[in-house]
């Protein structure tokens, strides 16, 4: 982990880039006391592809059949 004061990131912001996209951490400190820690972004969300579920989904023949009695009954103890 590397430390850097305020002025010195305002003049190497790219340098201090390149650092955290090879996977370092870099602190901004202020005055010596840390106020910032960069680290990479990771994008955890997956794009969406239509029909990638396709065929995966069945509906049972008794979907719209009344559920029997036992099971009825537990939801309501």
């Amino acid at each position: 982990m590397k430390v850097f004061s305020v002025h010195q990131a305002k003049a190497q912001l790219s340098k201090l880039l390149a650092l955290v996209e090879g996977g370092e951490e870099v602190v901004i400190a202020r005055n010596t006391h840390p106020v910032v820690r960069l680290v990479k972004f990771e994008d955890h969300t997956r794009r969406r592809r239509f029909f990638q579920d396709e065929g995966k989904q069945w509906i049972g023949e008794n979907f719209n059949e009344p559920l029997p009695p036992e099971v009825l009954d537990s939801f309501f103890k």
